[in-house]
């Protein structure tokens, strides 16, 4: 079984980090994958920087322009994490652009990711029609899992259809805006987290966008498997050094 599919079975309100790979130095993937695992995150989602990141907030976009400076490529990505799987054991996702696949080869991409342990990816701007019709076989051929998101905006029809070619958790975009855009949920966020969980899918909803703290956290999973902090976490590295990520990690998950 995928660790994505094991890590969902999970008694527990779920994790996932994001940080953008090559961030804030080339060489830090690796150390900051492993300080993650050990600071009690559940899932970690491997942001490979792109030139024109459209969902992206400032702050992520900020860390991808730094990452490029510094030289990440999707080869100097995969060579970085090539052993990843000697160290670490939880789930690891690769979330990005569907182009540097594309440029890769997506077959070609797919079994580097099996290869090297890779359980997932989420690509924002693949439409799930165009993966259903010719792209699934694929990421199945590789077990990968793919990730499709869903926002407010989303119709029910289009969710379902989501929903019947997924295989792990949809991504449950709290609003419309970019990421790291907002600071708490209203009414509207909330009633619609309530209204996703009420259609009983066959795949959990993990919320991302707009959780930095530890009450965005109990509010994004009141009705979610888990929730995912991309923006905040950056901002962390940003104004901190590596030896504080358990310190970020604890505030998100006790309120410390």
């Amino acid at each position: 079984m995928n660790r994505i599919n094991k890590k969902l079975q999970e008694n527990k309100k779920l994790l996932s980090i994001y940080f953008t790979a090559g961030y804030p130095n080339l060489n830090d993937t690796v150390s900051i994958i492993q300080d993650l695992e050990k600071s009690g995150v559940d899932m970690i989602e491997i942001g490979l920087p792109f030139s024109d990141p459209l969902a992206d907030g400032p702050t992520i976009q900020a860390s991808s322009t730094k990452a490029l400076k510094n030289g990440m490529t999707t080869e100097v990505l995969f060579d970085q994490i090539k052993d990843i799987r000697k160290t670490v054991s939880i789930p690891l996702i690769i979330m990005g652009y569907f182009n540097p696949v594309l440029q890769y080869g997506v077959e070609a991409f797919c079994k580097k990711c099996q290869d090297i342990g890779i359980d997932g990816l989420i690509l924002p701007d693949l439409p799930v029609d165009v993966y259903a019709e010719e792209y699934k076989a694929t990421f199945e051929k590789y077990s990968l899992i793919n990730v499709f998101l869903i926002t407010p905006q989303t119709s029910y029809e289009r969710i379902h259809y989501i929903d019947s070619v997924s295989n792990g958790f949809i991504y449950m975009v709290s609003s419309a805006s970019t990421t790291g855009g907002q600071a708490g949920f209203g009414d509207a966020q909330t009633s619609y987290f309530k209204r996703i969980a009420e259609m009983n899918l066959n795949n959990p909803q993990i919320v991302g966008f707009g959780i930095s703290n530890n009450e965005t956290f109990k509010q994004a999973t009141t009705h979610a498997k888990g929730a995912i902090i991309g923006s905040a976490f950056i901002k962390h590295l940003t104004h901190n050094n590596f030896g504080t990520i358990s310190d970020f990690t604890r505030m998100i998950l006790n309120n410390e």
